[in-house]
């Protein structure tokens, strides 16, 4: 598993779990759950924020936010 924020742009994976507890009620309510498929689009120049594609939606998410984020690739899943 690794953190939302070292995933490359145009990179889908699975959400894992999500270790902040402080943050943990905003993302869920953003649709950081467990399983959920999303897709890294893009980032700002100097890398922050970044774009991310999640159930059909895109929204930004900076990446302290997204070092909290445990992802799984699909091909991982798929073994």
């Amino acid at each position: 598993m690794r953190a939302l924020n070292s995933i490359a742009n145009g990179t889908t994976v699975h959400v894992k779990s999500i270790k902040a507890s402080d943050l943990k009620v905003k993302l869920l309510e953003m649709g950081f759950c467990e399983g959920k498929e999303l897709r890294v689009l893009y980032r700002a120049p100097f890398g922050d924020p970044m774009a991310i594609d999640i159930g059909g939606y895109v929204l930004s998410l900076r990446n302290e936010e997204a070092e909290h984020i445990e992802v799984e690739s699909i091909e991982a899943l798929s073994e």
